[in-house]
């Protein structure tokens, strides 16, 4: 009989957040393995491994991570300056996977395939929190099956499609080889593919802001370069951030491309909803309804992230269906309803799944479809519950996190943005009113009830929100969608057209 509390806890993932909870096991001293898919540490930092990050090194730092390394000898960076996702890498991530304590742990090329308990499927319920999790994997020498007392999904997300559907578009995948999803390197390795080429760039996040800005700077240097940009909304209000964000770099950033689209270097096409494309054979039209977009060569998706929920299957895990976070979480990072980026402190208790307890998802793909995410969330979520598998739940419980907030704050309804989760105005009884979130119970006979809103609820947001809709102001302004629902517009009046 196989006794758990001597199996070790699997981390699924090798990049920032899972080289973090390594950190974090080495120094409670518990048994640990680290399961990376590809052959390298941190292989999607490696994607945009050029990108300048908008968050400078004390940001991206972990205090326990950061120990171990001035145990072996290694300086830390500048705090205030502004590292790129290589440098980051080579000056964090890397020391950190030579450490004595760490490397013995990490096994590249083992892609998790199923996480679940062993020998009791979704459906058997006999004993299941006193069965091991057992952990599907593929190695470089054939499928193994490992048994862990807990495991740490920090697998992260994967790029969101096209279509503005939720799926891909009619024709993505029979493009797929002119289409970059994430950032492009297009001042660099990438450049040649860009240069002189007419490349459309889908969604209207920091990460299309900055290949929008990459190619504006290719086009002043190659004049025949065309940079159109498409977006779901009708509006750019309150997008384009703000100079009173707490990380300056990203308020600037926003306002950069404000500028070169008042310079006119970026066509931009507003409430598109991508539904096909059309290939010819040198060119690609891109469809939204009855809409085609002048022909482009190459298409960049940046339409955000969303996790990977097939390994879990087996696993009874309460997720939100809208944000496909854990539900204590998602309430308060849903961007429908509060999106100035403070998010109040969780860790393990918010991160626990009450049916598959020492399971837990973190880093970026704890976050689900919300666009939010900074290190510092899931460097905390990771300490928390280390923590509490190493049996100091004081420690645990103890969770500080304060994210620096955009200066901008909105959602699909102003008047929901900043206020308590899924409470309406009327719900005055903080003690007994209750989100009123649909969730997505994967798997398990019984219906997981939500916290109270007064344990969920985000902190006050700093920025403050209008009492009632701006005069003047179309909601399709704010809404992702390009329909328009304001009661001006059902009463027959022009709205946002």
């Amino acid at each position: 009989m196989v006794v758990r509390e001597t199996l070790p806890v699997v981390v699924v993932g090798a990049g920032p957040i899972g080289w973090v909870a390594a950190a974090h096991l080495a120094q409670w001293g518990l048994p640990f393995l680290v399961l990376e898919a590809g052959p390298d540490i941190a292989t999607s930092v490696r994607r945009w491994s050029h990108v300048r990050m908008f968050s400078p090194w004390h940001f991206d730092l972990d205090p326990v991570a950061v120990s171990l390394l001035t145990s072996e000898g290694c300086s830390s960076p500048d705090p205030e300056s502004y590292p790129t996702g290589g440098e980051f890498i080579a000056r964090f991530l890397e020391p950190l996977a030579r450490h004595p304590l760490i490397r013995p742990a990490l096994r590249f090329s083992h892609r998790v395939t199923a996480i679940g308990r062993l020998g009791r499927d979704k459906l058997s319920g006999h004993d299941r929190a006193g069965r091991p999790f057992a952990v599907r994997v593929m190695t470089p020498n054939g499928e193994q099956e490992l048994l862990a007392r807990a495991v740490l999904d920090a697998s992260g997300a994967i790029p969101n499609p096209l279509g503005g559907s939720g799926w891909p578009a009619i024709g993505e995948r029979a493009c797929t080889d002119s289409i970059d999803y994430g950032m492009p390197d297009v001042l660099g390795r990438d450049r040649a593919r860009y240069a002189g080429a007419r490349t459309l760039v889908v969604g209207a996040g920091y990460s299309a802001f900055g290949t929008l800005l990459d190619l504006v700077s290719l086009a002043e240097q190659e004049p025949v370069t065309v940079v159109p940009w498409a977006i779901r909304r009708r509006s750019l209000a309150g997008r384009l951030g703000s100079l009173q964000d707490e990380l300056p770099e990203r308020g600037r950033l926003g306002q950069r491309l404000a500028g070169a689209l008042e310079a006119d270097w970026i066509v931009l096409h507003r409430g598109t909803l991508v539904d096909r494309l059309e290939r010819t054979s040198q060119e690609i039209v891109v469809f939204a309804g009855e809409r085609a977009l002048p022909p482009v060569d190459r298409i960049v998706c940046a339409t955000g992230y969303r996790p990977d929920l097939e390994l879990l299957r087996e696993l009874r895990l309460a997720i939100d269906m809208v944000v496909e976070a854990p539900v204590a979480l998602a309430p308060a990072i849903d961007p429908a309803l509060h999106s100035c980026g403070t998010v109040p402190p969780h860790g393990v208790e918010e991160l626990t799944h009450p049916q598959e307890p020492d399971f837990f998802v973190v880093g970026h793909k704890s976050y689900g479809r919300a666009p939010t995410f900074l290190l510092r969330t899931g460097y905390e979520q990771v300490r928390s519950i280390v923590a509490a598998l190493a049996g100091d739940w004081e420690a645990a419980r103890r969770v500080e996190l304060r994210l620096p907030a955009t200066g901008v704050c909105g959602g699909e309804k102003i008047e929901a943005c900043c206020s308590e989760p899924g409470v309406t105005e009327k719900e005055t009884d903080q003690s007994t009113a209750v989100a009123k979130r649909t969730l997505l119970l994967v798997g398990g006979p019984e219906r997981a009830r939500l916290r109270p809103a007064l344990e969920i609820a985000g902190p006050a947001c700093p920025w403050p929100r209008p009492a009632r809709a701006e005069q003047g102001v179309c909601c399709a302004d704010r809404a992702d969608e390009p329909v328009c629902t304001c009661e001006s517009e059902s009463a027959g009046q022009t709205c946002g057209g």
